[in-house]
């Protein structure tokens, strides 16, 4: 795995979340008992939806822009694979948002996801750092 993957399930995640938005927009001003869908904005699983919303985007963007990244620079990086794994492996946690809210499960996905992305970033940012470039 170098990076095509992470394009891949990055711009597949980003449309299962863009679609959800429109949920999130049926339930704010179409749904019966949309009032209290309003209401709850701030807390509750109003919330947490739109956490998921935002972080299940910007997951995937981060996706395909590290993708890209080790694709394009996939001779010149270390640990391109695992980089790549830990950034895919970030997906879990607006997907555990997710499950959080309709399944009532533990928020273990969340945090996982979020620790795993977060890695990715970091390792990639340092990889970059210590990159040797043709002068």
């Amino acid at each position: 795995m170098n990076g095509k993957n992470n394009i891949a399930i990055g711009f597949l995640t980003m449309g299962l979340f863009m679609a959800y938005g429109f949920l999130l927009i049926y339930l704010r001003d179409f749904a019966p008992g949309k009032e209290e869908w309003i209401n709850s904005y701030s807390f509750g699983k109003h919330f947490e939806s739109r956490l998921a919303h935002v972080h299940g985007n910007l997951f995937a963007f981060l996706n395909i822009l590290i993708g890209y990244l080790l694709l394009h620079f996939r001779d010149k990086l270390k640990n391109v694979k695992v980089i790549s794994w830990l950034s895919l492996t970030g997906i879990l946690m607006p997907l555990g948002i997710l499950a959080e809210i309709y399944l009532g499960m533990s928020p273990i996905f969340v945090l996982i996801g979020a620790i795993a992305m977060t890695a990715s970033v970091i390792w990639l940012g340092i990889s970059f750092l210590k990159m040797k470039t043709n002068t």
